[in-house]
């Protein structure tokens, strides 16, 4: 007697040895490739392993948990989206849970765009969770722990990676982070004469040059000429602030009207920079504006190919002008 149960124990544990070789071992059925899954943050293994079944990878629970447990990974599965193009054993499928291998999505902020374009290109994401959306400027800046309450110009122009799921506001947080470092940076190694008093103005500044050349190798010139206007007391007559001003009442044409027309934002009428940045710079237009260049400029216009001539003077600049054929030079 007590060798037949000695020996349905051995078999048991052969077996039972045996299955795990072949559960570990063998690639999960799956309906459909690719397959796709979410685990959310704070997810326990339990709720994940449903949560993948549900996909329709049939990795069997109560194994997968198992394995989980006696591996000492149960609590190591990372949050975020998945997606396997083929079918992983259970301890493939393990190894890239607790190694996050998730699934990445982009978004693409760039160089002289406003904060309502960025927000719309995350209002329009497939792969981002909307978490903002509707929320108000001063909402979003809250949740993202901003000192600030106008959200134009703070943030960072670049490509941002992320898991798929992730929070819209995620993604402003880095970019938001990430013009905080760059700044910073900036204004510590700033030109001791630059006339700013706070990284705010530089930022100001920053966001009028981004708007006001897209060619890089000018952007100390029409810093230099711009910062020179400062400090006389000049005004600074950019349209970029003008058009930022009229908002969605600017039909693309810029009329003589709107210049006289006072406002904010209406360099044409008023000294000094404008209240807020016009748009997000990009790292090299707070380098210039931190940096301008050395010039004795007030103005400048453009020739047509993407380039300007600068000027000393107000008749210098006229003959440019006329040379040009160009109205309303700078």
């Amino acid at each position: 007697m007590l060798k037949t149960l000695f020996a349905l124990v051995v078999v048991s544990v052969l077996a039972a040895g045996g299955y795990c070789g072949w559960y570990v071992g063998t690639p999960v059925a799956v309906s459909k490739l690719p397959a796709e899954f979410e685990i959310a943050p704070g997810m326990r293994l339990r709720a994940a392993a449903l949560r993948i079944e549900d996909s329709g990878v049939a990795i069997g629970r109560l194994q997968f948990e198992l394995l989980a447990r006696a591996l000492g990974r149960a609590q190591d599965v990372k949050a975020g989206s998945y997606e396997l193009s083929s079918a992983p054993t259970p301890l493939e499928l393990l190894e890239k849970l607790t190694r996050g291998d998730v699934t990445q999505a982009d978004a693409r902020f760039i160089e002289g765009w406003t904060f309502r374009q960025m927000r719309a290109t995350l209002d329009a994401h497939p792969f981002v969770r909307h978490d903002g959306q509707g929320l108000s400027e001063v909402r979003i800046l809250e949740k993202i722990g901003a000192r600030e309450t106008l959200a134009e110009g703070l943030f960072f122009p670049d490509t941002y990676l992320f898991a798929k799921g992730a929070s819209d506001l995620h993604v402003l947080k880095r970019s938001y982070q990430a013009m905080q470092r760059h700044l910073a940076r900036e204004w510590e190694t700033r030109e001791p004469s630059a006339p700013y008093k706070t990284p705010y103005e530089a930022l100001i500044m920053a966001s009028i040059i981004e708007k006001e050349t897209g060619r890089a190798a000018e952007r100390d010139m029409i810093a230099g000429a711009l910062v020179n206007r400062l400090r006389i007391g000049m005004l600074l007559q950019v349209d970029p602030s003008v058009i930022y001003g009229l908002g969605d009442a600017f039909n693309g044409n810029l009329k003589k009207v709107h210049l006289l027309t006072d406002g904010p934002y209406n360099t044409y009428t008023r000294a000094g920079l404008p209240p807020t940045p016009i748009a997000a710079p990009g790292l090299g237009s707070l380098r210039a504006a931190l940096r301008p260049a050395k010039t004795n400029a007030l103005y400048y216009v453009a020739r047509g190919d993407g380039s300007s001539e600068f000027s000393r003077t107000l008749e210098e600049h006229n003959r440019a002008v006329r040379k040009y054929q160009l109205n309303g030079g700078r």
